[in-house]
C-alpha cells in the first residue's frame, strides 16, 4: 500500500468537520473514485453527488446543528488495498464520546475510495446484566440519536425487519411525504431523512410527558410542534409512541398522532 495511511485517514476524517462547502466538495472528489461507495446499516451512496449530500448532511446536522466534532482514535491499520479505524463524535466544547464510528474503506490504483463500509456502535449492555440492553436503554438512545438527528444513526436501533403503524393511511393523505408503508431499518433511516428535510431539526420542539415500560413495551406520550418548510405552517400535536424492543433492537413502532393537524399545516394557503 503506498500512502500514507495516517495522512489519509486524517483527511477521511477532517472532511465530515469541513465548514465550507467548496472545500468539503474538494475533499470529497478527492478521498472517493467517481463510482466510490459508502455502506452504512441502512443506506447506501453512490458517486460523489451522493457522496456530497450524505456529507453534508452530516455536517449540517451534527456539526454545525449540534456542536459535535470528529475525531480520529489513531488507531489504524492497513494492507493491501484495505484500511479500518476508529471514529469517534463528541461535543467540540468538551465532553464524552457519543458515539463511535468503526469504518472499513478498499482503495483504488490511486488511493481513493471504492467501498467505505461504516459501523455504529450498538445501545451499551444493560449495566445490571451485562447482557443485551434492557428496553429502557434503548428507549433512552433512540431519545437521545433522536434529539441528535441524524438518520442513520437512529435506525441502527432497530432490527433488520421493522413491524411499523402510524395510524392513518398514506392514501388519504398522499401530500405527506413521510407517511409511507416501511418494513426495515433503510426504511426507517428514509423516514427520518425524509422527515428532516421537510421539517427543519432546527424549527422543531418535541416534549415528552409520559414514558411507561412494561417488559419490551415502551409507551412515549408527548407534545411535537414543528415547521413545514414547503408552506410556512407550524402544527402543533399530541402523539403516543408504542416501541416493542427484543433482543436489543427495536422491532415495532407504532405511532399515533393528529393526523388531521399535520395535513393542515401541509394545505397551502
Amino acid at each position: 500500500m503506498n500512502i500514507d495511511i495516517e495522512e489519509f485517514v486524517g483527511r477521511y476524517v477532517a472532511v465530515w468537520n469541513e465548514t465550507d462547502p467548496e472545500r468539503r466538495r474538494a475533499a470529497v472528489t478527492t478521498l472517493w473514485a467517481a463510482n466510490g461507495v459508502e455502506f452504512t446499516d441502512a443506506a447506501e451512496y453512490r458517486g460523489h453527488p451522493a457522496l456530497w449530500a450524505r456529507v453534508t448532511e452530516a455536517h449540517e446536522q451534527l456539526v454545525q446543528g449540534r456542536g459535535f466534532v470528529f475525531r480520529y482514535a489513531g488507531d489504524a491499520v492497513g494492507h493491501h488495498d484495505i484500511i479500518r479505524f476508529t471514529t469517534y463524535m463528541l461535543p467540540a466544547a468538551g465532553g464524552d464520546i457519543v458515539w463511535t464510528g468503526f469504518v472499513v474503506v478498499r482503495l483504488d490504483d490511486e488511493g481513493r475510495i471504492l467501498s467505505d463500509h461504516q459501523f455504529g456502535d450498538p445501545p451499551a449492555a444493560d449495566a445490571a446484566t451485562g447482557n443485551q440492553p434492557s428496553t429502557r436503554t434503548v428507549v433512552n438512545e433512540f431519545l437521545r440519536r433522536s434529539g441528535d438527528g441524524d438518520p442513520e444513526r437512529i435506525a441502527q436501533l432497530y432490527a433488520p425487519e421493522v413491524d411499523w403503524r402510524v395510524d392513518w393511511p398514506v392514501e388519504h393523505h398522499p401530500a405527506i411525504p413521510w407517511i409511507r408503508p416501511r418494513s426495515t431499518r433503510a426504511h426507517v433511516a428514509d423516514h427520518h431523512r425524509t422527515f428532516g428535510e421537510v421539517c427543519p431539526p432546527a424549527e422543531g420542539r418535541v416534549s415528552l410527558d409520559h414514558l411507561m415500560i412494561d417488559g419490551n413495551d415502551a409507551i412515549l406520550i408527548g407534545t411535537s410542534s414543528q415547521l413545514v418548510k414547503p408552506t410556512g405552517k407550524r402544527f402543533v400535536m399530541t402523539f403516543a409512541l408504542r416501541l416493542v424492543v427484543e433482543n436489543g433492537l427495536i422491532t415495532r413502532h407504532h405511532m399515533y398522532e393528529d393526523s388531521l393537524a399535520v395535513a393542515e399545516a401541509f394545505n397551502q394557503p
